[in-house]
């Protein structure tokens, strides 16, 4: 959510991010706000001078109960009253304005970086960078799904009558080198200098409308029937909620957490859903970076949580690349973001493993967590970033590690998470 005074000052300037972002549909509501916020602040002076000659009015009604003037000083109360029944009013009217302002305000997108790519959708991405040479054997690669089938570590199945489909059952050694990556990428981000967090895996609605625009609720979030429950989508939902309506002192930031979570995304409208293997499914888990900061030093953290990701991926045996997203797919939250994508030998193409975003002060204003300042509080400034997301990340590990004889040979930083195990074979 922006501030309201940009749309009080700069209303142009708003409405040109909404062009740029191609939602023009929402032009009307930056007008909205500034014709509702005008008439919600006059109604609020309104009830300010209001109550000011309610409190000199009951003034004076004591000193005429003192001086024994009953008769003034209940035309006086009568007048108290009236005043208190204008104020019941005016308020029920602001109330109702505020609502209608909140409501366009929490759909309205944020200012995006000026360095964002301008583009309708993801085919506009723009790539930055590749580390790493892509490399593709002499001979096939088979799907992720019939590499794992063959060492016995994978069954949808079965996972499809306890479960439904996007659900699935990791056997063996492949349920333990996914268990081993996200072991890594734990003790990866603890030696970067981030805590490490286990936060709720279920959120109130309030805390989901703190950290994510409506259409992203709609196709993620399972709620939990009869409760004010969400299952989190990704672990920053609540790891952000967490400091909700908190005010941190200044000397405490940056606050950098690396957390673990179980995430559940219903993938509404996904294609693909129905195929057998792991790349879109409803559960995964997840090692993810997030930060809180000053406001000027959240362009270095995005550099530098997007720079573990790749490095990370990296010590894997993995060739990746770094793709911002242009306008047109940046969420509405969100200022800047970019993926991270795997190399796929087997489909001779780059996969998204990850995703790099600052948010600047949206999720903050919207949570009111702010930073207690010298001079006065602001709101700080969010960044999230995914260090790896299993399985999907296991398919990039799989494919850039699969031998001519079905093995998987385990990267060396894995190695002793598997009890020393060197390669998975075919038995």
């Amino acid at each position: 959510m922006i501030d309201i005074n940009l749309i009080r000052t700069q209303k142009d300037l708003v409405k040109e991010n909404i062009k740029k972002k191609f939602q023009d549909e929402k032009l009307k509501m930056v007008d909205e706000v500034f014709d509702f916020d005008i008439k919600a602040r006059s109604l609020k002076a309104e009830v300010e001078n209001l109550r000011s000659e309610r409190n000199k009015t009951s003034d004076k009604i004591g000193l005429l109960m003192r001086e024994k003037k009953k008769d003034e000083a209940e035309k006086m109360k009568k007048e108290v009253s009236n005043i208190n029944d204008k104020i019941e009013k005016i308020e029920k009217e602001l109330e109702k304005l505020n609502a209608e302002i909140e409501k366009r305000m929490l759909v309205i997108p944020n200012i995006m970086d000026k360095t964002v790519p301008i583009g309708e959708d993801d085919s506009k991405n723009v790539e930055l960078e590749k580390f790493g040479e892509p490399f593709v054997p002499d001979y096939e690669i088979p799907y992720h799904a019939d590499i794992c089938e063959k060492l016995n570590g994978l069954d949808k199945e079965s996972a499809g009558r306890t479960s439904g489909n996007g659900f699935y059952y990791l056997v063996g050694d492949i349920a333990r080198l996914h268990e081993a990556m996200l072991a890594y990428a734990r003790d990866f981000m603890i030696d970067k200098g981030f805590v490490y967090c286990i936060p709720p895996f279920m959120i109130h609605s309030d805390v989901v409308t703190g950290v994510m625009s409506f259409p992203e609720m709609e196709a993620m979030m399972y709620k939990i029937e009869g409760e004010d429950l969400y299952l989190i989508g990704t672990s920053e939902h609540s790891m952000i909620g967490r400091f909700k309506g908190q005010i941190l002192k200044e000397q405490e930031l940056p606050i950098a957490l690396t957390s673990y979570s179980p995430c559940f995304r219903k993938e509404k409208g996904a294609h693909g859903i129905e195929e057998r293997g792991l790349y879109r499914v409803h559960q995964f888990e997840k090692q993810e970076m997030v930060v809180l900061c000053k406001p000027e030093e959240g362009m270095d953290w995005y550099n530098k949580m997007l720079s573990y990701t790749v490095e990370f991926f990296r010590t894997l045996d993995v060739p990746v690349r770094t793709l911002e997203c242009c306008s047109g797919d940046l969420a509405d939250l969100k200022v800047k973001s970019c993926d991270v994508e795997a190399w796929s030998p087997r489909q001779k193409k780059y996969f998204e493993v990850g995703s790099c975003s600052i948010l600047g002060d949206a999720q903050a204003r919207r949570l009111q967590i702010r930073a207690k300042g010298k001079d006065k509080n602001y709101f700080v400034t969010t960044l999230n970033n995914t260090v790896v997301a299993s399985p999907r990340g296991l398919i990039g590990v799989i494919e850039n590690n699969y031998n001519k004889d079905g093995s998987i040979n385990i990267p060396e930083v894995l190695q002793k998470y598997m009890g020393g195990k060197t390669k998975i074979e075919v038995k």
